[in-house]
């Protein structure tokens, strides 16, 4: 028979309740709960858990952040598109028309940025109504391509 010493420790409430909890669920003791946990804690492979669960985590920031790149990347060519479009098609104004047009881009501003707070709000997102359209536009050319081969047999 393996003898097993007393120890007395102390914890918190909401930790103790955890515990009694989960003993319970388990229909095990409160002491056998805290032995595993303390043996799970100070065995030698929790660190490679611990690392295992890290090397998760970057995994999916790293793809996360290469999908921001990606979205990062379309933003400056959409931009830049419209600024090079914006730049071909505006006629240069006199100083007289100058006057009315700041005004006017004012008032347009405005309603640009109420537009873009409404929108925001939302949480429908440019880059993903764009992904949701691109996605659309290869499934109709998928059942177009599937109907071509269709007709040839």
């Amino acid at each position: 028979m393996q003898t097993k010493s007393r120890m007395n420790v102390y914890f918190d409430p909401a930790l103790l309740k955890k515990i009694d909890a989960l003993a319970t669920r388990r229909n095990v003791s409160k002491s056998a709960v805290v032995e595993a946990a303390v043996a799970s804690f100070l065995s030698a492979d929790a660190s490679e858990r611990l690392e295992a669960a890290l090397t998760r985590r970057m995994d999916k920031l790293g793809r996360q952040i290469d999908g921001l790149d990606e979205d990062l990347a379309i933003l400056g060519e959409t931009v830049s598109l419209f600024i090079r479009f914006w730049l071909t098609v505006t006629p240069p104004l006199t100083e007289a028309a100058q006057v009315s047009a700041r005004a006017k881009g004012a008032e347009r501003f405005d309603g640009f940025l109420q537009s873009l707070g409404r929108r925001l709000a939302t949480g429908d997102r440019f880059l993903k109504e764009l992904s949701r359209d691109i996605d659309s536009l290869r499934n109709e050319d998928d059942v177009d391509a599937s109907e071509t081969n269709g007709d040839q047999t």
